[in-house]
C-alpha cells in the first residue's frame, strides 16, 4: 500500500479484505496499462474514494470496501479469459459474485460493486451516493492508469521519461556510421 496521509483510517476499513489471498491475487491481474495490476487500481479507486466519501459525510468505509472489491472478477480480462467479449458490461456481476461468496457485504457495497460501470449498462444505475463517487473516481483512476500518472497520485516518485518517438542526431549518426 503505498503512504498516504489517512492510511490507518482506510486500512481500519479494509483489514479484513486486504488479508483475503484472493484479493492479493489481484495483484497478478493486469488492469489498464502496464505495470498497474487491478489490485492497484482497486486500491486507488479505494482510497480515494474514501477519502471523498469521508469529505462529504458519506459512509466511506462502505466506499473502501466496495472499491476495493469492485473489479474482483478474478481472471485475465485481456486474453478474454471467462468474459467471452462481455467483460465491460458483465464483470461488475462476476465482481459481486466473488464478493458475496467470500465476504460479509452490506447493500451499499453491493451496489458500489454492481453499478461501477454505468452507463455500461444502462438499467444498472447508483442507488446511493457512494456508488456514484466509486464509479466517477475508477473512470479517473482508469485515465490515470493509462496517461502514466499513477506515481504521482501514489506520491511514489516522478513519472518516468517518455520514450523518444524518433532517433536522436548521434543515434541516427552512429547507425549510419555502422551500416
Amino acid at each position: 500500500m503505498w503512504n498516504f496521509k489517512y492510511t490507518a483510517q482506510y486500512l481500519s476499513c479494509v483489514a479484513d479484505l486486504e488479508a483475503h489471498p484472493d484479493v492479493q491475487s489481484m495483484r497478478f491481474l493486469p488492469q489498464h496499462a502496464k505495470g498497474v495490476s487491478t489490485y492497484d487500481h482497486c486500491c486507488l479507486v479505494a482510497y480515494s474514494s474514501f477519502r471523498i466519501c469521508a469529505a462529504l459525510g458519506l459512509d466511506a468505509r462502505s466506499a473502501a470496501r466496495g472499491g476495493l472489491l469492485h473489479d474482483f472478477f478474478l481472471y485475465n480480462w485481456q486474453t478474454g479469459s471467462r468474459s467471452g467479449g462481455d467483460h465491460a458490461f458483465n464483470h461488475p456481476l462476476y465482481a459481486l459474485a466473488n464478493a458475496e461468496a467470500r465476504f460479509d457485504l452490506n447493500d451499499t457495497e453491493r451496489d458500489i460493486i454492481a453499478t461501477h460501470m454505468w452507463p455500461l449498462p444502462l438499467h444498472r444505475f447508483y442507488r446511493c451516493w457512494e456508488s456514484l463517487v466509486v464509479s466517477c473516481m475508477d473512470k479517473v483512476c482508469a485515465l490515470a492508469e493509462l496517461m502514466g500518472l499513477v506515481p504521482l497520485l501514489t506520491r511514489g516518485g516522478r513519472i518516468p521519461a517518455p520514450v523518444p518517438v524518433y532517433p536522436s542526431v548521434p543515434e541516427v549518426t552512429a547507425a549510419a556510421k555502422a551500416g
